[in-house]
C-alpha cells in the first residue's frame, strides 16, 4: 500500500479529464438505469441462473483455497503482500472479484442496447469500487498495520483530515495538497508580460530565450475551464517554456473567472476575444499572420473562430492551428454522452440559469465520480484510513484550481453538443456568419491521447476529416492532461505520426511511426515552418499601443 500512495499524483493525473462534464448525473436516472437492467434481467431467467451457478462454483474454489482470481495487473489497491498470502485476506479479495465479475457478466448477459449496457456497466463499476475491501478499514491490511505502527495516530490523522474535508471540500476527499505551490511563485514563472486587458481576458507575451524570434507569432487560446497555466507548469514541465526556447513568439489568453455579473457571456464572446488577441499579437510582433493553438474546450472556440474568419473573407490572418485533445465531432463515443438525455441536460441549463454561472467546484465533483476509483477511493484511503496528507503535485495543484462557466456559454456548449454543427456547413453562426469549417485551408496540427477517456484519441481524429487544410496528426501515448504536459526527458512517453490521415482511426495507427520521447520537440519542428524568417528578437515586451500592464501569470490567473 506504500507503494500504491506514492504512485497517487500519476494515478490521479492519468485520470483527470480536462473538460469536466458540463451535464453531470442525474441520481434518479441512475434509479431508473439500475430499475431497468434488473427488469430486463428478470425476463431472462437463464442467463441469470447460468451466472448464478457459475458464481457459486467459483464462491466454492475461493473457499477451498483453489481459486486462480487475481486482480488486474496495476490494480495498485491490492499491492499488500496480505492479498496474497494472508489466506483469509485473499478470500476475501477473492470473493469480492468473483462477485464484481459476475455482476458485469449478468450486464452483458441481459440483452441491453449498446448505450444501455455501458450505463449499466458504469452503474457497476460505481458500485463495485464503492464496495472494494480496501475500503474499509477492518479489511484493508496495510491500514490496519498502519494503526498499530503509529499507535493509532494515523488513525486520529484520518478522522482530522475527514472533517477537514468535510468542512472545506465538499464532503471529497481531497487529491491534492496546494500548500507548497504558489502561481507566479513555483507555477507559470515563464518570464513574460500582461500587454492587453479588457473583461474578458488578459493577453500574456512571454519574453523570448534568444537573440532572435521567428516572424509569426503563436496565440494559445485555453479551455474557459481552469486556468491557462497548465501549459506553463514548473519549469522543465512548461511547454510555454519549450516553446519559447524554440524562438516561437509566444502569447497566452488567460480567461478572466467569470460571476453570475457575466452570465450572457457566450461563444460569440469569447471568439471575439480570440479576434481580438489575434490583433493585438499582430500589432506588438508586426506580423502578417498569426500561428493559433487550442487546447480542449479551447479547441472549440478556436475551431469556430476559424470558420468566422473564413467566411468573413480574413483566413489569411491564420497561417496555421494546433488543436490539441480537442473533440470537434460531438457525435463521436465519449464519456460526456453515456447519461447526457434531454431531461439531464435541461435540468442542467436551469441550474446554471438560475445561478448564472456553472461552477467549477461542481463539476469537478460529477468529474471525480466519472472515475471514483482513481479519484475519490484511493484518496478516501490514502487521507482518512491511512492518515496521509494528500500528495503536492502540480498537475492536481492546477486541477483544483478551478473555476466557472458563464451561463450562456454553458448552453452554447451542450448546444454543440446536441446539435453535433461543427462537421455541418452552414448549421452554426458565430457573430453573425454561419461558418463551413471546410473552408478552413491552413495547415493543421491535431494532437490526441492515446489513453484519453473524455476525448477518445478516435473521436479527435475526426477534426482531420473536418478542416480543408493539410492535416497532422500526432497521438500521444498518455491520458488527457498527461499527453499536453509531457516534456521531453519522460521515458516512458512516446507518440506516433506520419499516419495516412485519408483512412479510418485504426487503418492510421497501423501505418504510423512510433517515437520514443514527446511530441513537443515534433509539433515545434512543425510550428517553426509556419512561422516564417527569423529576425532580431525585441528589446521590450508590448508596444506603445499595448504597453506591459504587469508581469506574467498577470492577475486574471490570480484571482479566485
Amino acid at each position: 500500500m506504500a507503494a500504491a500512495a506514492e504512485n497517487l499524483p500519476e494515478q490521479a493525473a492519468a485520470a483527470i479529464l480536462g473538460p469536466n462534464p458540463f451535464v453531470g448525473i442525474d441520481p434518479a436516472r441512475l434509479l431508473g438505469e439500475t430499475v431497468r437492467s434488473a427488469a430486463r434481467l428478470a425476463s431472462r431467467p437463464r442467463p441469470v441462473a447460468t451466472e448464478a451457478a457459475r458464481l457459486v462454483g467459483e464462491l466454492r474454489q475461493v473457499l477451498a483455497g483453489t481459486s486462480q482470481l487475481a486482480p488486474a495487473e496495476g490494480d495498485r489497491r491490492f499491492a499488500d503482500v496480505a492479498w496474497k498470502e494472508n489466506p483469509i485476506y485473499r478470500r476475501l479479495l477473492q470473493g469480492y472479484l468473483a462477485t464484481t465479475d459476475s455482476a458485469r457478466h449478468l450486464v452483458k448477459d441481459a440483452g441491453l442496447s449498446r448505450l444501455d449496457e455501458e450505463r449499466a456497466q458504469f452503474l457497476v463499476t460505481l458500485v463495485a469500487d464503492a464496495l472494494a475491501p480496501t475500503n474499509a478499514l477492518a479489511s484493508n491490511p496495510a491500514a490496519l498495520k498502519r494503526a498499530i505502527d503509529t499507535g493509532g495516530l494515523s488513525l486520529l490523522r484520518g478522522a482530522r483530515n475527514l472533517v477537514d474535508d468535510w468542512r472545506r471540500n465538499g464532503g471529497m476527499p481531497a487529491n491534492v495538497d496546494r500548500r507548497p505551490f504558489q502561481v507566479g511563485g513555483n507555477l507559470a514563472v515563464t518570464a513574460g508580460s500582461v500587454v492587453h486587458r479588457d473583461e474578458v481576458f488578459e493577453l500574456i507575451q512571454y519574453r523570448p530565450a534568444g537573440a532572435t524570434v521567428h516572424e509569426r507569432p503563436l496565440v494559445v487560446l485555453p479551455p474557459q475551464i481552469n486556468k491557462y497555466y497548465v501549459l506553463d507548469l514548473a519549469p522543465g514541465r512548461s511547454f510555454t517554456e519549450h516553446a519559447v526556447a524554440a524562438g516561437i513568439p509566444y502569447f497566452a489568453v488567460s480567461w478572466r473567472n467569470p460571476g453570475p455579473d457575466q452570465r450572457d457571456w457566450g461563444l460569440d464572446r469569447y471568439v471575439q476575444a480570440g479576434l481580438d488577441a489575434i490583433e493585438v499579437a499582430r500589432e506588438v510582433t508586426g506580423a502578417d499572420a498569426v500561428n493559433l493553438m487550442g487546447i480542449c474546450a479551447g479547441g472549440v472556440t478556436l475551431s469556430a473562430l476559424l470558420g468566422h474568419l473564413a467566411a468573413a473573407g480574413k483566413a489569411e490572418l491564420v497561417a496555421s492551428a494546433t488543436l490539441a485533445v480537442a473533440m470537434l465531432d460531438m457525435g463521436a463515443e465519449s464519456l460526456l454522452g453515456l447519461f447526457a438525455s434531454d431531461a439531464v441536460i435541461a435540468a442542467a441549463l436551469r441550474r446554471s440559469a438560475a445561478a448564472g454561472i456553472l461552477d467549477g467546484a461542481e463539476m469537478a465533483r460529477v468529474f471525480a465520480w466519472m472515475r471514483p476509483n482513481d479519484l475519490v477511493w484511493s484518496y478516501w484511503v490514502n487521507n482518512y484510513l491511512l492518515g496521509n496528507d494528500p500528495p503536492a503535485f502540480d498537475i492536481l495543484a492546477w486541477n483544483a484550481d478551478t473555476t466557472r462557466l458563464p451561463a450562456r456559454l454553458h448552453a452554447d456548449f451542450l448546444d454543440l453538443y446536441l446539435r453535433n454543427p461543427l462537421p455541418q456547413a452552414g448549421v452554426l453562426e458565430v457573430l453573425s456568419t454561419p461558418i463551413d469549417l471546410r473552408q478552413v485551408e491552413c495547415p493543421t496540427y491535431v494532437v490526441a491521447g492515446m489513453s484519453d477517456h473524455i476525448v477518445p484519441w478516435r473521436a479527435s481524429y475526426l477534426a482531420t476529416r473536418i478542416f480543408g487544410g493539410r492535416p497532422e496528426f500526432v497521438l500521444s501515448s498518455s491520458g488527457h492532461i498527461q499527453s499536453i504536459v509531457n516534456p521531453p526527458g519522460n521515458p516512458r512517453a512516446s507518440y506516433f505520426t506520419s499516419g495516412e490521415v485519408d483512412a479510418t482511426p485504426d487503418q492510421w495507427l497501423a501505418s504510423a511511426s512510433r517515437s520514443q520521447g514527446s511530441w513537443w520537440s515534433h509539433w515545434a519542428a512543425w510550428l517553426v515552418r509556419q512561422s516564417g524568417e527569423r529576425r532580431q528578437s525585441p528589446k521590450r515586451l508590448g508596444s506603445r499601443a499595448h504597453r506591459s500592464r504587469g508581469r506574467a501569470p498577470g492577475r486574471y490567473a490570480l484571482e479566485p
